[in-house]
C-alpha cells in the first residue's frame, strides 16, 4: 500500500498483530540512546585504558552524532524504496553489529562499532516520527510519548548501571558497553512480524501544488535549529557530566547515578509533553518552560554548589526532556503528510545532528584549553538562549506548506 498526500491510513491488525507493533516500536526505542549515554560515565576509564586525551574521548560521543548528520538525509529514500518495516528491521541489524563490535579489544573496533551503532540509530531517529504519523494518525501524542519514554528509560539505566557493570565484572568497561548488545538482539526478534506488513511511501503528488522547499522555509530552519541545540545540550552532559562532578570530588558511580537522575526525570516529562502539545493549539508555553528550567539547570551546574547538582540534574532532565518531546512532535504537528514529515525530520535531524555534533568536542577542548569547565558550561547557557529563540518561531500554529519562506 502506498501513503501519498494527506492520507494515513494505518492497516487493519488483530489486537495481538497491534501489541506486536507497539512492543517492536517500544524495543527499537530502547536501541537509541542506551548505546550512547553508556560511554559518558566510563569515559575516564576509556581514556585511560586507551592512553586517549579528553578531546580524543569526546570523539566516541561526537561519532554517532556526526553519523546522525550525514546519513539522516537518506532515510527517507530508503523507506520509499524499502518499505519503512524492512528499513528499520536493516537498521536493527547494523545496530546490533555495532553494539557487538563496539567492546572487542583495540581502538579499530570500538570506533568502527560506534559508527555502525551511530548509522543505524541515525535512520531509525528520522523514520520513528514518521512511522508513528503513519500508523496512529489519532494517537501520535501517545505513542510519540511511549516512544520517548521508552528510549530515555533505557538511557537512564545506562548511564546508572556503566559504573557498576565496568567495577564488578573483569571485563571492565568492555562489559558496560557491550550488555547492550542483547537488547538490539531481543528487538531484532520482536520486529520481523512487522516484516508482513511492509509498505513503500511515495511523495505526495497534486496537481497544481507545489511544495514549499524546506531549505527556503523559515519555519523548518527554526525546527532544525531547535532540534540541533537540544541534542548539543543533551549530548554534551552526558559526555561529560560524570567527569565534572568527579573533578569536584564526587566518586564515579555516584555521579554516574547523577547522569541517570536527568534521564529518570525526563521519564514522565517525554510521555506526557507529547499528549500535552499535541492538544496545544501552539506551543510557546512549553518552550518557556524548557528556557526557564534549562537556564536554572546550567546556572546551578556553574555555580560548583554541589548542593545544587541534584536539583540542577532534575531541571536538566525536565528541560532536555520537554525540549526532545518538542522536537519531535514538530516533525507531525508542522506538517502535513508523512512524506513531509520524514523530510522535515531528515533535514532537522541531519544538519541538527551536524551542528550537535561540535558540542562533546568543543565541551572536552574548551577544559583542556582552560583547565576547568566554566567556559564548557558556558557554551551550554549560549545555547539554551538560543534554542529559546528560535523554539518561540517552531511553537507557532503553521505548518511548513502554509508557511511562506518569510515565515
Amino acid at each position: 500500500m502506498s501513503v501519498s498526500g494527506n492520507e494515513e491510513r494505518p492497516e487493519r491488525r488483530s489486537t495481538a498483530g497491534l501489541l506486536l507493533l507497539v512492543a517492536g516500536i517500544i524495543f527499537l526505542a530502547m536501541n537509541l540512546r542506551a548505546p550512547i549515554t553508556s560511554v559518558g560515565p566510563v569515559v575516564d576509564l576509556i581514556r585511560d585504558s586507551l592512553n586517549i586525551s579528553n578531546t580524543t574521548a569526546g570523539i566516541l560521543t561526537t561519532i554517532p552524532l556526526l553519523a546522525f548528520g550525514l546519513l539522516s538525509p537518506f532515510a527517507p529514500r530508503l523507506s520509499r524504496k524499502f518499505g519503512m518495516e524492512l528499513t528499520l528491521f536493516l537498521v536493527l541489524i547494523v545496530l546490533s553489529l555495532g553494539l557487538i563490535l563496539r567492546p572487542l579489544s583495540g581502538m579499530m573496533p570500538l570506533y568502527i562499532g560506534t559508527l555502525l551503532i551511530g548509522a543505524g540509530i541515525a535512520i531509525a531517529n528520522v523514520l520513528m516520527p514518521a512511522f508513528v504519523k503513519m500508523k496512529f494518525p489519532k494517537n501520535i501524542g501517545v505513542m510519540t510519548g511511549i516512544y520517548a519514554i521508552s528510549m530515555n528509560l533505557t538511557a537512564a539505566l545506562a548511564a546508572g548501571l556503566s559504573v557498576p557493570l565496568a567495577t564488578g565484572t573483569s571485563f571492565g568497561w568492555k562489559a558496560s558497553i557491550g550488555v547492550w548488545a542483547i537488547m538490539g538482539i531481543i528487538a531484532l526478534l520482536f520486529w520481523i512480524p512487522q516484516l508482513r506488513h511492509r509498505e513503500k511511501h511515495e511523495a505526495p503528488t497534486k496537481s497544481g501544488i507545489k511544495k514549499p522547499s524546506l531549505m527556503r522555509s523559515k519555519l523548518a530552519w527554526q525546527i532544525t535549529i531547535f532540534m540541533g541545540l537540544q541534542s548539543l545540550l543533551f549530548y554534551s552532559i552526558a559526555a561529560w557530566l560524570p567527569a565534572i562532578l568527579q573533578d569536584r570530588g564526587m566518586t564515579a558511580d555516584k555521579a554516574g547515578w547523577m547522569l541517570s537522575f536527568v534521564q529518570f526525570s525526563q521519564l514522565p516529562i517525554t510521555f506526557i509533553m507529547p499528549i500535552i502539545a499535541a492538544k496545544m493549539k501552539n506551543q510557546i508555553v512549553l518552550v518557556w518552560l524548557t528556557f526557564i528550567t534549562l537556564i536554572l539547570g546550567v546556572l546551578s551546574i556553574i555555580s560548583g554548589q554541589m548542593l545544587l547538582v541534584l536539583p540542577a540534574t532534575i531541571l536538566f532532565g525536565i528541560a532536555t526532556g520537554t525540549a526532545f518531546s518538542l522536537a519531535m512532535m514538530f516533525f507531525t504537528l508542522r506538517t502535513d503528510d508523512v512524506f513531509e514529515a520524514a523530510s522535515l525530520s531528515a533535514m532537522a535531524q541531519s544538519i541538527g545532528y551536524l551542528l550537535a555534533a561540535t558540542g562533546p568536542v568543543i565541551f572536552g577542548l574548551l577544559y583542556d584549553l582552560t583547565g576547568g569547565w566554566t567556559w564548557s558550561l558556558i557554551l551550554l547557557a549560549i545555547s539554551s538562549v538560543v534554542l529559546f529563540i528560535v523554539g518561540l518561531g517552531a511553537g507557532k500554529d503553521t505548518t511548513i506548506s502554509t508557511s511562506t519562506p518569510e515565515q
